[in-house]
Formats: structure tokens, sequence, C-alpha cells
């Protein structure tokens, strides 16, 4: 090997060592994972996100409500519903993230609660912020001809409005192993109406339909949090899922008691 090419070899060494990290160093080595998790200012919540090694984590708000932000973990703030469209509150999130949530569940009257036509009337301001912006969240009918989302996303587009992605949520009241295709099937059907791509922005296993709410035994949702997420990384039409929800002291299909993990996030903190 001539001089010349052995000193051009040893400069290119020099560029390569100067400009590279090792990935394990980075503090946003959690960057960029589907994986995430929605979230409630409760004692230990920054420590269990960083734990259960969440990519990313919401908590309902266009501010981190006075959440420490775990480092390599990204906020994405929410405009949850009319009240929230204010410059302030779109200021705030625009500061704090590059990515908008749409409303909370408009179909449900003790959520957003939000006619189509309302909502396609506030549009224009989140669109402003320049974000990328998801969807409202429906809490049901995703995949329906006629439903909510459907006529938003109809309005919206006559509109010649902006909608990046369609968050949804999906809570399942069967608690067998036929539970991850449920969810698969709902997911898959949303994709193939719109074709846009999903976040699935809450999911748990809780059966709504007779009375009081009905939760999982800690092995059956540890069960159902290892089969689903395995289902999720693989879908390649799901851009992000995050379960609901971080902590027991929000709801009982919670993960974390403080900083300590459950069953289900044991198993949450192993995918991905």
């Amino acid at each position: 090997m001539s001089h010349g090419r052995k000193m051009t070899m040893s400069l290119l060494a020099l560029l390569i060592a100067l400009v590279w990290v090792p990935v394990s160093a980075s503090a946003d080595s959690f960057a960029g994972k589907k994986k995430g998790v929605n979230v409630n200012n409760v004692p230990g919540v920054s420590e269990a996100i960083r734990d259960v090694g969440a990519g990313w984590f919401y908590d309902w708000a266009s501010d981190l409500q006075g959440i420490a932000k775990p480092a390599g973990a990204e906020f994405v703030p929410m405009i949850w519903g009319p009240g929230s469209v204010t410059a302030e509150q779109l200021a705030k999130a625009k500061s704090l993230g590059s990515t908008l949530l749409g409303f909370n569940e408009p179909d449900m009257g003790g959520q957003a609660n939000m006619s189509v036509d309302q909502a396609l009337s506030l549009w224009p301001r989140l669109q402003e912020t320049g974000m990328r912006l998801g969807a409202p969240a429906v809490a049901t009918g995703g995949d329906r001809a006629g439903g909510w989302l459907d006529r938003f996303l109809g309005g919206a587009a006559s509109r010649g409005y902006r909608v990046d992605f369609v968050p949804l949520h999906w809570y399942g009241g069967d608690f067998s192993a036929a539970a991850v295709g449920q969810l698969r099937g709902y997911l898959q059907a949303v994709y193939s109406r719109y074709h846009k791509p999903i976040w699935l922005t809450e999911y748990a296993l809780t059966d709504f339909a007779h009375g009081a709410p009905r939760y999982p035994s800690q092995e059956q949702q540890a069960e159902f949090v290892r089969g689903s997420t395995a289902m999720l990384q693989g879908l390649p039409f799901v851009e992000r899922y995050s379960w609901f929800t971080l902590s027991v002291k929000t709801a009982p299909t919670g993960l974390y008691d403080g900083t300590r993990a459950n069953a289900g996030g044991a198993a949450y903190r192993s995918a991905g």
C-alpha cells in the first residue's frame, strides 16, 4: 500500500472516530421506539417512564404537568378538548414537542364531548402550529362507516385540512388468548379504511359490558402484554403504541406501583 493511501485511510479513521458515538452511550437510546406510556403526575412517574424503557409519553395535556421529563423519552403534547384550543396552550405544545395529539375521545360525553362540526371548526388552529398532527382519538368505532372518526376525516379531506396519523383507543373485554387477534383486527380494519399511520394511544384489557368494569388477573394482563406488544412491534402501519396506563394509582390496569413494576410492567419493560 502506498504512503498516500495510508494517509487517506488514517484521515478517514480519524473522522469516523470523531463523529461515531456508540448507541449504548447515547442519552437518546430510547428515542424512536414504538413503545410509549400515558401518565399522570404521581410519585415515581419519571423513574417508572425510564425503567419501562418508553421512547415517548403523554399526559393528556399540552404541557408536562410538573413531570420531570426523563432523558431520552419524547414528550408528545395533546390538545384535550375545545377549552384547550387557546393561544397559550397551542404555543406551549409547540415549544415542548414536534407532534400534536388531537382531541381526547370527542365521541364520549364524559370526555372531550365534541360534535364533528365543532372539531372541524377548531382544527385549523391546531394545524397552524405546523406540528405533525394526529386525528381526534375516538373511544370506539374508528372503523365504522358513518362513525365519528369517519365523518371527521371525510370533512377534513373535503376542506383540505391536514391529518397525519390516526390515534386509536381499544379496551378488550375478552381476557383469553383471543384478545391479541381482536385488537389486531380492529387496527387492520381502521388502517384498511383510511390508509394513514396508526398510533394506539390507549389500550388495555377491561370489560365494560356488565356495569362496573371488570379487570384481568395479573397473570392474564401480563400474558396479554407479551402477546400484544409482539404483535404491535411487527405491524408496519402502527407507528406507536401506549398501554393504559403506567401507574396503578391511575387505573387498576397500571404497570407500576410507584417505581416498582408488577407482572404486566415487567412484561411491558421487556417489549420493543
